[in-house]
């Protein structure tokens, strides 16, 4: 598989540059989890790194490269959003079945 030399921005990875992984598309993956050990053997903390364009082409307006930037409020839980997906919360419960007295 290709890699490519990605740069880091914000957080505790500012300013280093990490090869990572190309999907089959060519692109690094959206977000970029690095796990931490905890020093006194708890749980470990995850760094969130979201994928953002480097910079655009003048003429057609074209990504140039992909960097990460830190997400230190990662709301996502690390899991997959399909777009049939039930949400999280419970919808409001639908009207009654029953037709309105008043139309009818």
């Amino acid at each position: 598989m290709k890699s490519q030399d990605t740069p880091f921005e914000g957080g505790p990875m500012d300013g280093r540059v990490l090869p990572v992984m190309l999907g089959p598309t060519g692109h690094p993956p959206k977000t970029y989890r690095i796990p931490v050990p905890d020093p006194d053997g708890g749980p470990a903390t995850m760094l969130v790194y979201r994928r953002v364009p480097r910079g655009h082409s003048r003429r057609l307006g074209l990504i140039q490269g992909w960097k990460y930037q830190y997400d230190p409020d990662d709301t996502s839980g690390g899991r997959l959003r399909w777009p049939w997906s039930k949400p999280a919360t419970p919808p409001a419960a639908p009207p009654s079945g029953k037709p309105d007295e008043a139309n009818g």
